[in-house]
């Protein structure tokens, strides 16, 4: 109950969380709010916004809804942006426990593998790793993951080489309790806080290089993105300005808002960070 107040307390925050809802929303029902594919034709090209009452943001160069590719733009970036982290969450939990927990020869290795990763841009490598796999939602998905695994990892080292040394976790030690299980049940569940404020973060990164691998050409052909209609419309800007600010607002409002609801659960669960902030 606490928690709920703290975060309720940060107006940014409750902001953060409706505008997320909403796109949420917009993604779980794109095929009822717009069942027409988003790559059909279905008016005159380059309509702009309110120019017709059927399509309230207008018409791309085909003709296509631009509503229709934002709703279904929302899904895809979602769902990305999700997946991935989670995959990156696992991926960097595992090899950050394993290092602090274990530590010596086991963290040299495992901590100079997380250099290595961190030493190649992030994007760099997620264009080469998409165009070596061909682009696809899976492909997509496995190369932001790659790439953002190596700062969750450093981030549960950490917190890993500063609880194993307490007193609950030497009394597992002692009473027999194996590596693995004192990791689980000991020390990530005091561990958690900063990796779901992390987590949250990361997922607003996913969203922005999904979209700027898609603008790049890059992305899934086969779903509509934010990123692809930007890169579509890049060359129409001066004549219908619409096709590119749509979807770039659509991901300026998605990142800054998961953003918000970052910084609210950093409070939430960081109650004496936020009384140093004050």
């Amino acid at each position: 109950m606490n928690f709920f107040k703290r975060y309720a307390s940060n107006l940014g925050a409750l902001i953060g969380l409706v505008v997320l809802t909403l796109f949420v929303f917009v993604a779980l029902f794109a095929d009822v709010l717009f069942p027409v594919s988003p790559w059909q034709s279905v008016g005159d090209p380059m309509l702009a916004p309110l120019e017709d009452s059927a399509f309230l943001l207008g018409t791309d160069m085909l003709g296509r809804d631009i509503a229709a590719g934002l709703a279904y733009g929302t899904r895809v970036s979602l769902l990305i942006g999700v997946v991935s982290t989670a995959v990156a969450v696992a991926m960097g939990v595992s090899i950050g426990a394993t290092a602090g927990f274990y530590g010596g020869r086991v963290d040299d290795i495992l901590m100079r593998l997380t250099e290595f990763f961190q030493t190649i841009p992030a994007l760099a490598m997620a264009i080469v790793l998409v165009a070596i796999f061909n682009p696809s939602i899976t492909s997509i998905t496995i190369a932001i993951a790659v790439v953002a695994w190596p700062p969750v990892a450093r981030l549960v080292r950490a917190e890993f080489l500063s609880i194993r040394s307490r007193e609950y976790v030497q009394a597992a030690i002692v009473i027999g309790q194996t590596g693995p299980r004192i990791m689980l049940t000991q020390i990530l569940p005091n561990a958690i806080s900063p990796i779901i404020v992390t987590a949250s973060l990361m997922v607003a990164t996913a969203i922005l290089t999904e979209s700027s691998l898609s603008f790049l050409g890059l992305g899934d052909r086969n779903l509509m993105s934010w990123g692809f209609m930007i890169g579509a419309a890049r060359t129409m800007l001066r004549e219908a300005w619409w096709m590119s600010v749509f979807p770039g607002l659509a991901i300026l409002l998605t990142v800054l808002a998961i953003n918000l609801i970052g910084e609210g659960l950093n409070d939430a669960m960081n109650p004496h960070l936020r009384g140093r902030k004050g």
